[in-house]
């Protein structure tokens, strides 16, 4: 029997903080005391917070590790591990890693290394070469003419354990204004006035001819293999109407305030990027993270492509932001997306859960992830 105790912590449970040891066994917590353990071995924790690791439903941070600077492939194993590694350092002992099917641009790296990076991740896993535990999020652009074919590849992977449905249509959702969407796509693909006009009247065909029976697709496929399943950039009240028609648990990025209420309201964990609560705003315009913490719409967090972001954001919102005690705010990182998407063996320290652990030491400018422990046994 594997033992592991950690004593003189502030633990964060779910809804309260306390000093005391928690104790492990055989990956899963066995006991928690208000008191400091005497036990030989005990690890001592020095007066910092013990928090449940956190829980990442999306993040495609593996995308700039398979590819660090324009054109230049890295090869993919090592490009998981180098991911994985950031992401157990910054806390994170569960994460979705959300894999896109389909992009706007046909020629992107994400579409010519889909199966490549899949397949890396797969021989990482059966190599036990990564620290974290992974699961693939496959998100579905909807517009992309390949999409069904592109999933049916993948999606009956052990791996898989969530779906998304996205539409990068501009105009609508993320991108309702063109001047936004001409300031993120000529910076990313680095076109000209006359080869981004061609670009979106492409987009919008597409949209027109594959959005709807596409997104339809997915929705089947999540319901008929019992997969977790989000809507993405919703930004109205018709935009959640349909995802709650389609029995979806996950509003990732609602882009309005309206749609977040909605969303909020009508049972779907909301989700806002840990970046824009960070940085105070939206890269694209879309409505702030930290106004929706502040009208209570606010759930969950993701690290989204900052793997960092996911402590330092909860963390904000404890030192920032009024009604958000630590449990509240250490909850959208953990118990709430665990929860959200079936998984009830973690996200809290709670006895029986897993023994998925953090220790952070809160300094006046930033939490520092001091040690990780995934079911008991220390990985960063």
């Amino acid at each position: 029997m594997i033992e592991q105790i950690f004593t003189n912590a502030k633990l964060v449970l779910a809804n309260e903080v306390i000093d005391g040891a928690v104790q492990v066994k055989d990956g899963k917590i066995s006991d928690i005391s208000d008191r400091p353990s005497n036990l030989p071995g005990a690890e001592d924790m020095g007066g910092d917070y013990l928090m449940p690791g956190l829980v990442e439903l999306h993040t495609d941070n593996l995308d700039k590790h398979l590819t660090p600077r324009p054109k230049t492939r890295w090869p993919a194993t090592a490009a998981v591990v180098a991911h994985d590694n950031q992401v157990a350092s910054a806390g994170i002992t569960t994460v979705f890693d959300a894999v896109s099917i389909g992009d706007v641009n046909e020629g992107s790296e994400r579409i010519v290394r889909l199966i490549e990076s899949v397949n890396a991740l797969e021989h990482a896993l059966e190599n036990a070469l990564l620290r974290a535990d992974h699961k693939l999020h496959l998100r579905c652009e909807t517009s992309f003419p390949g999409m069904v074919e592109a999933l049916g590849q993948l999606i009956d992977l052990p791996l898989v354990s969530m779906l998304s449905v996205m539409d990068h249509t501009p105009g609508q959702r993320q991108f309702v204004s063109l001047d936004a969407y001409y300031t993120y796509y000529q910076g990313k693909y680095g076109l000209n006035d006359e080869e981004m006009r061609k670009f979106i009247a492409t987009r919008r065909r597409d949209a027109e001819l594959y959005s709807e029976k596409h997104r339809r697709h997915v929705v089947e496929q999540a319901h008929a293999k019992g997969l977790a399943l989000a809507s993405h950039d919703d930004a109205t009240a018709e935009h959640v109407a349909e995802a709650v028609a389609d029995k979806m648990t996950v509003a990732e990025f609602p882009t309005t305030l309206e749609a977040a209420k909605a969303s909020h309201e009508g049972g779907l964990g909301v989700m806002m990027g840990g970046p824009n609560l960070v940085r105070g705003g939206s890269h694209s315009g879309n409505v702030a993270a930290g106004e929706l913490a502040k009208q209570g719409y606010l759930d969950i967090i993701s690290s989204d492509y900052v793997p960092h972001s996911l402590l330092h954001g909860a963390m904000k919102l404890f030192d920032e932001f009024e009604g958000y005690d630590l449990p509240r705010a250490i909850r959208t990182v953990s118990l709430n997306p665990a929860t959200q998407v079936g998984l009830d063996d973690r996200g809290e320290i709670a006895v029986g859960k897993r023994g998925d652990l953090i220790r952070v030491h809160h300094s006046p400018h930033h939490p520092i992830v001091r040690g990780v422990w995934r079911e008991g046994v220390r990985v960063s």
